[in-house]
């Protein structure tokens, strides 16, 4: 595995901010512009997930860091769940909620194993040299 030095160069965080790109082009481009609970709903929620990767990541401990991790794959489950939301509003196509929680689906098991690995690692962190 390559050495990790930035929340940047973690692979769950840049699969996290496809989904956010994803999200923000559907509020912006469908009739959830106007819907502005539900479109700042998931748009937090979207972003919660790379947030709470990249604040886990910078407080260089590992402990603190698989509790953000925790509250991240949360809200990608949370992104999961308004996607058939936005199907049952009709603001996305039967095919593009599939995609959408398929990718979800996706980013939650990254996370998870990503948890685990950590798990496993005697490491506690940078700040604890």
């Amino acid at each position: 595995m390559a050495t990790i030095r930035k929340f940047e160069d973690l692979e769950i965080w840049q699969l996290a901010r496809q989904l956010s790109q994803q999200v923000l082009f559907i509020s912006k481009n469908t009739e959830l512009k106007n819907d502005y609970r539900f479109k700042d709903q998931i748009k937090a929620s979207s972003g919660s997930v790379m947030g709470n990767i990249a604040e886990g990541f910078e407080r260089d401990g590992n402990l603190e860091f698989r509790q953000y991790l925790s509250i991240a794959k949360g809200s990608v489950g949370e992104v999961r769940s308004q996607c058939y939301r936005l199907f049952d509003s009709e603001y996305i196509a039967e095919e593009k909620m599939v995609e959408l929680v398929t990718e979800c689906e996706q980013i939650s098991k990254r996370i998870a194993n990503f948890i685990s690995y950590l798990n496993k690692k005697d490491f506690k962190g940078n700040k604890f040299k």
